[in-house]
């Protein structure tokens, strides 16, 4: 018997050593993506990391032995600390005051990619159409979506064949997209520019490709930050499913280089569904990989997530309201 207790002993001490060490090296491995972008894939799955170091030492404090213990325990706390200076920042990062409630001039905006594998295209066209938003970027629009919008309410629509879309309650005085180069990679684009009184404003929705491929995501941004050079950034605002958190490197660079607030703060969006072919199970969105940026003209209101629908990401609703 007891050397049974010793044998589950020593496959329990291994096994924690093996979670801790993967921890560390995950996390550790993920601070070169300051430097370069094939290490920045590993930053998206911080919180990941945190977890997976937080339980190795959770399950190092039965042992007796506070060697032992400490030995076991120091792999997942060098995890979780490298796998906190990733997540942190996002956390502590400044934002600017919200607006009351009752702020004029505000607008309802709504960030969706709606998915191209939308099964429930009608209930999704409905609660797009219920919440009345008065602008709406779709990304991975199609025309049976569009036309389901249109047939509950008589939005305007900005690039109605494309994948990126932006339907709105005003109609546009511009909605030409930017011009730039085509070649790799390439970056769905929609614009939007509305008149008012005061100025008016600019929308821009967008829509990068996946993280694994970093290079790919990075000089998207610095096209987008290029287009974006022809608009005023203070009445400015991007939406887009931006296939990056905001733990990565590249997030973090674009924050700054695109001079405009982040409006959505950690703000879990992905997966709303199952994925990988439903076999494996999405209790609860841990990508926050949906953004929306709003210039300095603009106070936040608001920001919260929409419910799960037939997409495989949840919508943002954000109010803005424009300063005078």
């Amino acid at each position: 018997m007891r050397f049974l207790r010793l044998a589950f002993a020593s496959l329990w001490a291994v096994g924690l050593l093996a979670m801790g060490a993967a921890s560390s090296a995950a996390a550790l491995v993920a601070q070169g993506g300051r430097w370069h972008h094939r290490f920045d894939i590993l930053t998206h799955f911080a919180p990941f990391w945190l977890a997976l170091g937080l339980i190795s030492v959770a399950m190092a404090l039965p042992f007796r032995s506070l060697r032992l213990r400490l030995l076991l325990m120091l792999p997942g706390l060098v995890g979780a600390t490298a796998a906190l200076t990733l997540i942190v920042p996002e956390y502590a990062r400044k934002m600017s005051p919200y607006a009351p409630a009752n702020a004029p001039r505000q607008i309802k905006l709504i960030q969706f990619n709606t998915w191209g594998g939308n099964a429930e295209i009608e209930r999704t066209a409905r609660w797009i159409a219920d919440q009345d938003a008065d602008v709406v970027v779709i990304e991975e629009a199609s025309p049976a979506m569009r036309d389901a919008i249109l047939r509950r309410r008589p939005y305007h629509v900005t690039c109605g064949k494309c994948t990126v879309m932006i339907v709105s309650r005003a109609r546009p005085v511009a909605s030409n997209a930017p011009k730039h180069p085509h070649f790799w990679p390439y970056l769905p684009l929609a614009r939007a520019t509305f008149a008012g009184k005061d100025g008016g404003f600019t929308v821009l929705g967008t829509h990068y490709t996946w993280p694994t491929d970093g290079e790919a995501q990075q000089r998207q941004g610095q096209k987008l930050n290029d287009l974006m050079a022809g608009f005023d950034r203070s009445r400015l605002i991007l939406a887009g499913d931006l296939n990056s958190t905001p733990w990565s490197f590249t997030r973090r660079r674009e924050d700054k280089m695109f001079g405009m607030e982040r409006r959505t703060r950690a703000l879990f969006s992905w997966p709303a569904r199952n994925f990988t072919r439903h076999r494996l199970l999405s209790l609860a969105p841990w990508l926050p990989i949906d953004h929306v940026y709003a210039g300095s003209a603009w106070r936040t209101v608001s920001v919260e997530r929409g419910p799960r629908l037939g997409s495989d990401h949840y919508p943002v609703i954000v109010r803005l309201a424009l300063e005078p």
